[in-house]
């Protein structure tokens, strides 16, 4: 060290106002002076509130996560690194995370959600992969809500504006709509990404006296704090959070992309992180302490695009398409060769020391001397009292019948033009789903699925949740939830193999949103077993309330599966005419959470459907089985809005009718029992043998043909419902 710190009452006077805007508590605090033995500078406190912080800590949720299954013989490298990895043959892994920006994108939603795409994609190509596609789940308020509008347009630019010029295909998402979410919106954004199984760069430290290395864009003012605001909840004053938003640049980030890519195709890198939450603090924290080391860092190395920062804006930056790696020694002059071709900034800020500290430097002052592993092991682990979330009744879908006036085909119309059913185009056509050609399914199905590059291999691809069964049950929710994705991959004819989580909830100091985390951790937990459908990477977004009010719980899931011959993906759209629809599974007519109780009725109620995972597991091997033999033309799984909605979905993807002889009851059409698909085939005899052979539930619906959903009570011009399908988004976003 070249002088002595100085205590932080000597930088900054009235430690209270700093724990506020820090979110950290007299009693943390109490600990951080434990752990140093004498006052923090202001830098230092900035590095422990951050490191501290939920965002970067997880101190309310780590007990839980631990519970989850995270290991399969595919599986190279589970949560606690940038992104999981799994196995998919011919020496390939798959790479991929999801991560929320859902503060930064309420405050303001272009920079917040292209950040959050930035953010993820770097946690991708960090270790190595080629981002193949991107994925999103967002979630807005009511749609007669004044800010509803202004988040969609301005999120949905900005995942469009940044993963568009990065060259990285949108391929798949899922947007809701719901008055919890009116002061605090969800975008969650995911990658998926390929590299060399034997090529996967991690984040450990490792060398004493090698160079640790600044890449990417210069350090600003941005950002900073935006750790600590994203773990707190929103109230009156949220806009004024504005200067914690990072500003991205996608086209800085393909350059990044690129260099560090070219870099990692030599042997130079030793270990490398992205700068994301916390920015230069926790990169350089993480690697340290994962390696056992200390690091040592003069910020005045550090490029910055903003005269006189300090020590605490520089390690606290969240500045975006930022870097740090330790390099082999000797190798700085073949990176920054590379890195300046890219004209990319290139600085060796410091080393690696075998001290177990890290000490940053600023203007010849230490600024910072602490031991790294108290910021790691030392940070807060709560076991937050939590409560289960009370047992709804059944409801009897005898209460609910068509109301008077109304058919079935009648509510069909209304259901497709509900903001939770209607078509989505207007927010994909503003993604680019094609870029690098190798889109062989995009938007608009059950799953993406995406080619591999010389191959016939493909990877599928999906996000779902549904709140509204989190809410009312979150174990069953959060089975729910792993088994939606299961579905959607299975319908293409993909083998899932594994899931990424984003854990989206209220104030956890709350018993009852504790209670709701709890349930859903257990949930997944379930279904992820008996599925043999591990999850290996996620991230935890906690405090989204907006003046005590709370989110509808929302543990988003992204699956990812595996296709061996891409040529047999099938998807939603019925193919032609005389087709033979069957539904797989078992029709009871569950209608409590439904859609057709919220939106015909104004009703959100009742117990949710019972997930079955043994059941899910069978349905979804048997339709894998009939997609690889090719006896299925479409195939779709039943989820929100129940039976008709999914034969709808068909025939308004292929603009072909269908003449269906199945009577039934408002819950039968509307219902939304769990473990089903509708299939179309031109093979009708040889699925039922198969079906009785495997003691599968199957029920013939009817046959493909004409340019109207016919039942036996009327029918229903395709043009009709796909109008009203396709015209509620771009005229309530027009209005």
């Amino acid at each position: 060290m070249t002088s002595a710190v100085r205590k932080i009452s000597e930088e900054k006077p009235g430690i209270d106002q700093l724990l506020a805007e820090h979110g950290m508590s007299r009693a943390e605090y109490d600990v951080l002076l434990g752990v140093m033995g004498r006052e923090p500078t202001l830098a230092e406190f900035g590095v422990f509130a951050a490191m501290w912080s939920e965002h970067c800590s997880y101190k309310s949720t780590r007990v839980w996560l631990k519970t989850l299954p995270t290991t399969a013989p595919w599986v190279i490298c589970g949560p606690g690194e940038n992104a999981g990895v799994i196995d998919i043959g011919d020496g390939l892994a798959a790479i991929f995370k999801m991560e929320s920006h859902n503060h930064p994108s309420y405050i303001e939603p272009y920079q917040g959600a292209a950040t959050g795409v930035g953010g993820i994609l770097r946690d991708v190509f960090t270790m190595g992969a080629r981002p193949i596609a991107n994925l999103n789940a967002l979630r807005f308020g009511a749609p007669s809500h004044p800010k509803t509008k202004s988040l969609v347009a301005g999120v949905v630019a900005g995942i469009g504006g940044y993963g568009n010029c990065v060259g990285v295909p949108t391929v798949g998402g899922e947007t809701n709509f719901h008055a919890s979410y009116n002061g605090n919106c969800l975008v969650n954004a995911m990658t998926v990404g390929v590299a060399r199984a034997d090529k996967i760069f991690y984040s450990a430290a490792a060398g004493v006296g090698n160079p640790v290395v600044y890449v990417g864009s210069k350090t600003g003012r941005d950002g900073i704090k935006g750790a600590t605001m994203s773990s707190g909840e929103f109230n009156e004053d949220s806009d004024s959070k504005r200067p914690t938003v990072q500003v991205g640049d996608p086209f800085v980030e393909k350059l990044v992309l690129e260099a560090c890519l070219e870099l990692m195709a030599t042997d130079a890198i030793i270990s490398i992180q992205d700068m994301g939450a916390a920015g230069l603090t926790s990169s350089s924290v993480e690697m340290a302490s994962k390696g056992g080391l200390g690091i040592e860092i003069d910020l005045d190395k550090v490029p910055q695009r903003e005269p006189g920062m300090s020590a605490y804006e520089i390690m606290l930056s969240e500045s975006q398409e930022r870097m740090l790696m330790v390099l082999k020694p000797g190798r700085e002059a073949e990176a920054e060769k590379i890195f300046h071709k890219w004209e990319l900034d290139f600085a060796v800020i410091g080393k690696l020391t075998d001290t177990g500290r890290i000490v940053c430097t600023r203007n010849g002052k230490t600024e910072i001397d602490i031991a790294v592993e108290p910021l790691v092991e030392k940070s807060p682990v709560y076991q937050r009292p939590w409560e289960p979330t009370p047992a709804q009744a059944e409801v009897a879908a005898s209460s609910y019948p068509l109301p008077k006036g109304e058919t079935e085909l009648s509510i069909l119309q209304k259901l497709v033009a509900t903001p939770d059913l209607c078509s989505r185009r207007w927010i994909w056509e503003q993604y680019d789903s094609l870029v690098r050609a190798n889109t062989a399914q995009g938007p608009g199905g059950d799953a993406a699925v995406v080619r591999l590059d010389g191959s016939q291999k493909a990877l599928a691809m999906t996000v779902d949740c549904s709140p509204r069964y989190c809410a009312a049950d979150p174990v069953m929710g959060g089975k729910q939830a792993v088994a939606e994705t299961w579905r959607n991959i299975c319908a293409v004819g993909a083998k899932p193999l594994a899931i990424t989580d984003n854990m989206n909830f209220g104030n956890p100091e709350k018993p009852r949103i504790m209670g709701q985390f709890v349930g859903s951790v257990q949930g997944i937990k379930e279904a992820c077993l008996a599925l043999d459908y591990p999850v290996v990477s996620g991230n935890c977004s906690l405090y989204n309330e907006t003046s005590g009010n709370a989110i509808l719980p929302a543990p988003a899931i992204g699956g990812v599966g595996l296709m061996q011959d891409v040529s047999k993906a099938v998807g939603i759209a019925f193919r032609a005419e005389n087709e033979t629809i069957f539904v797989i599974g078992d029709t009871k007519g569950h209608i409590g959470q439904s859609l057709y109780l919220r939106e015909i009725f104004a009703k959100e109620e009742g117990a949710v459907p019972l997930v079955d995972l043994a059941t899910e597991r069978k349905h979804g091997e048997f339709i894998r089985a009939l997609i690889d033999a090719r006896d299925i033309a479409a195939c779709h799984d039943v989820s929100d809005g129940g039976l008709l909605i999914a034969l709808a979905e068909m025939a308004m993807a292929s603009n072909i009718g269908c003449d269906i002889n199945q009577t039934g009851d408002a819950a039968f059409w509307f219902g939304e029992d769990q473990g089903r698909y509708v299939i179309a085939t031109t093979k009708p005899d040889a699925v039922l043998q198969k079906a009785k052979s495997a003691n599968i539930p199957l029920a013939k619906l009817g046959q493909t043909g004409g340019d109207a959903i016919k039942l036996t009570t009327g029918s229903a011009p395709i043009a009709a419902l796909k109008s009203a399908h396709e015209n509620w988004l771009p005229n309530f976003m027009e209005k």
